[in-house]
């Protein structure tokens, strides 16, 4: 007779734009075999549906009227998450800039994040899943397993913004300048501010390497696993 396999882990991780989240998750997904989902992807995919039918990011029950007709799926690749919107595969339309803003002013209505959060529950319930987000160990996953918060100084993140767009001069100065705002607004929202949960454990990343912050995390999870055997 076989042991049973241990109960698959819910990660959280949360933090700031350009701290390194979306990185580390896909990463971490691979590596311990679970699903990736990401919450940013979700919320650029329903901001593009908005751009598409033109329905304005301050219209709260429009955007909920929309978000309800949406179907918004993850797919695991080995490039990282294909993401479907309504079965078309939009992966590389919604990092666009456009996108990225646009996400961001949709994901401050309440009524919006409570539909997102559901959705983000149904699909991550069973387990075996990273999440990362601004919300996940507060809101979204409150009795995950593993609870990071992952931060850096507002500086770097924006340096590992530009270089990972690759942009310069006067364009990157406006990424900056959104960056800024991006932080301001998820910091001061009524409706689940961008702050570490009770029982997360902190990251700094300012001056630590990629890897060096995914062999942090990956021995959390390993003596997570442990306690579960």
């Amino acid at each position: 007779m076989t042991d049973p396999e241990p109960r698959k882990l819910i990660i959280a991780i949360d933090g700031p734009a350009g701290a390194g989240k979306s990185t580390i998750a896909s990463r971490l997904a691979r590596k311990f075999g679970y699903v990736n989902l990401e919450s940013g992807a979700m919320y650029r995919a329903l901001a593009l549906k908005a751009i598409e039918w033109d329905v304005s990011f301050d219209d709260e029950p429009a955007l909920l009227a929309l978000a309800e007709k949406s179907r918004v799926k993850l797919e695991p690749s080995l490039g990282g998450n294909r993401v479907l919107l309504d079965g078309k595969d939009v992966s590389s339309r919604i990092r666009e800039r456009d996108v990225t803003e646009a996400a961001s002013r949709v994901s401050v209505h309440p009524k919006v994040r409570e539909w997102m959060v559901a959705h983000q529950r149904e699909m991550g319930i069973g387990g075996g899943v990273v999440m990362e987000g601004r919300d996940i160990g507060t809101m979204v996953f409150p009795d995950a397993d593993l609870k990071i918060f992952l931060d850096a100084d507002p500086v770097v993140r924006e340096q590992r913004r530009l270089d990972q767009q690759k942009i310069k001069g006067q364009s990157a100065q406006a990424m900056a300048a959104e960056l800024r705002q991006r932080d301001e607004r998820d910091r001061t929202r009524a409706n689940s501010p961008l702050v570490p949960a009770s029982d997360a454990v902190r990251i700094d990343s300012t001056s630590l390497s990629e890897e060096e912050v995914l062999h942090q995390i990956e021995e959390l999870v390993e003596e997570k696993k442990r306690l579960e055997v």
